[in-house]
């Protein structure tokens, strides 16, 4: 169980973009499990080109600079069933009970991710006996987008995954941009935190709606989109999330890198005390940290103008490591900071 801290010290560069090829303009957006057969952790991460990676760490508790090794991009027995040809953002169905756990599910474990169909981000699932793969795809879309007035009517995007054993449920948590300026105050364009389930065995999910939309303070560090979601057991409240988030509102007219997720991103907490995570969350009011608190030393080695896909590992010495990639778009690397 996790509570929120306060006293994070940085770690520094974790995992650098490569010089050339595999991973040389991003290396983010990291989901880490233990992985027995290594005897350590394994990320999956954003790894652009092509889109995903992996990296491996064989301590347990030192997990900073120089302990990673970057593995190169995920193996596939079926890759031409990958949609649109790509996919990024990978994320392995966890265990929701134990923090940073993949959850085996009749044998195998199945990971997730983004990949595109006709204009639109969707998402995909795999399955493997191995959390080193080879990775077989389901060729059918998991998570498509919804209905053109929908909160996600135009992508399905960041998506996390938490398998509910006592329900036989595995729960989703994406990120959903909308067509169309939706019913609220604000932020009427800005992305927004939905949930789906599935039942173990169905080919397709239940959409639930949105769980977190942007706040409605203005403002407030989620003011603007919501982004990626990581599902832990809480002290303080029964469950506790670190969110991906933006103050700033979208504009539908702007045409520049940043349209869909304006600057900053930022990282911060949410929480709820239902049962059943699908309902009941609230925003904390303040991110882990604003943009313009990064110190000199960390702007000096590439941090700034965002901080990406916050991800807590849970360390066997007590400790918590938050990692994130941040940077200008398109050339973002992984760094890490400790409590």
């Amino acid at each position: 169980m996790v509570e929120m801290p306060h006293n994070w010290r940085r770690a520094g560069l974790v995992l650098p973009r490569n010089a050339e090829g595999v991973g040389s303009e991003v290396i983010g957006d990291p989901c880490i499990v233990y992985d027995e057969e290594v005897g350590g952790w394994r990320m999956f991460l954003f790894s652009q080109p092509p889109g995903h990676g992996q990296a491996i760490c064989l301590s347990q508790n030192e997990i900073g600079p120089g302990q990673w090794e970057f593995l190169g991009p995920l193996t596939f027995t079926n890759s031409e069933a990958l949609l649109g040809g790509s996919t990024h953002k990978p994320f392995i169905v966890m265990d929701s009970r134990h923090m940073n756990r993949a959850a085996l599910i009749d044998g195998r474990y199945c990971l997730v991710a983004v990949s595109f169909l006709a204009g639109h981000k969707v998402v995909q699932q795999a399955w493997a006996e191995k959390l080193s793969g080879p990775w077989t795809l389901e060729p059918d879309v998991l998570i498509p987008p919804g209905s053109e007035d929908a909160f996600d009517g135009k992508h399905v995007d960041a998506v996390t995954a938490y398998y509910f054993s006592e329900r036989e449920e595995i729960l989703y948590y994406y990120m959903g941009y909308p067509l169309q300026a939706q019913p609220r105050e604000g932020s009427p364009y800005g992305s927004g935190q939905g949930v789906a389930t599935q039942r173990v065995g169905a080919k397709h999910v239940e959409k639930l709606g949105v769980i977190l939309p942007p706040s409605r303070t203005p403002g407030h560090w989620a003011a603007g989109w919501v982004g990626g979601l990581q599902l832990m057991p809480g002290k303080a409240h029964r469950w506790l999330a670190v969110v991906n988030a933006s103050p700033t509102p979208l504009d539908p007219s702007d045409a520049a890198i940043s349209r869909e997720e304006p600057p900053p991103s930022l990282g911060g907490f949410a929480y709820t005390d239902e049962a059943w995570p699908i309902g009941g969350w609230e925003w904390c009011p303040q991110p882990i940290e604003w943009i313009d608190d990064i110190p000199a030393a960390a702007l000096v080695a590439g941090e700034g103008t965002n901080l990406w896909r916050q991800h807590i590992l849970a360390l066997p010495n007590g400790s918590l490591a938050l990692l994130y990639n941040s940077g200008y778009y398109g050339v973002e690397q992984l760094y890490m900071k400790i409590a």
